[in-house]
């Protein structure tokens, strides 16, 4: 059995949708927050998965945090630990302890808009597709080899709120296939690309 280990911030739509799937031979081992009212904690222990949350705030610096975090999660020995709208940039030390095994979800296509409200910024840009990016993360903010991509159409009409809503159905589907596949031993990376790709028609699609 491989142990998943997600982290959250707010809802944790992504995590329910790993959860959900049901991956064969894997479970969610922990649930960790940086936010004790994040919603999605509440609904992971409604599941029965062991939940933890610790506020960044009541450490020195971010390096302590971190530390912190990575003693929280290697008590559950992760063979995967999955950025699930973890709103906090780590630091290399982190990454570097989870090398190869730490796979972030980020809600524009990469290398296209890093970092926030990556909506607004394709609206305002005039873009006619957007869509979502799973990568292996590094140091470096939002990026990393990339694993797997969905491209969505940016409608006109389109707000933040909508365009935000057909992205993260986009990313429901793509993650849970790319953690499976990863978990399968199909998907590594050797810190530059990743070696052998995900099957979750990695940005070929047009979805509706």
């Amino acid at each position: 059995m491989k142990n998943i280990v997600i982290l959250i911030s707010g809802r944790g739509s992504n995590m329910q949708a790993v959860v959900e799937a049901r991956i064969p031979d894997a479970r969610v081992a922990l649930v960790l927050s940086n936010k004790s009212d994040a919603a999605g904690l509440a609904w992971a222990a409604q599941q029965g998965i062991a939940t933890a949350a610790l506020n960044h705030r009541d450490y020195a610096d971010r390096a302590a945090f971190d530390r912190a975090m990575i003693a929280e999660i290697d008590r559950h020995r992760p063979d995967l630990v999955l950025l699930a709208g973890f709103m906090r940039i780590l630091t290399p030390e982190f990454c570097a302890h989870y090398a190869g095994h730490l796979i972030n979800i980020h809600p524009s296509l990469l290398p296209s808009f890093p970092g926030l409200h990556t909506h607004r910024r394709a609206i305002e840009e005039g873009c006619r597709l957007a869509g979502c990016t799973v990568h292996f993360a590094t140091a470096e903010l939002d990026s990393g080899p990339i694993i797997a991509q969905a491209a969505v159409p940016v409608l006109d009409g389109d707000n933040e709120d909508t365009l935000a809503a057909r992205v993260l159905a986009a990313e429901h589907r793509i993650l849970p296939q790319a953690v499976a596949d990863f978990l399968a031993g199909s998907l590594k990376t050797d810190g530059r690309r990743v070696l052998g790709r995900a099957q979750a028609e990695a940005g070929s699609r047009l979805e509706n």
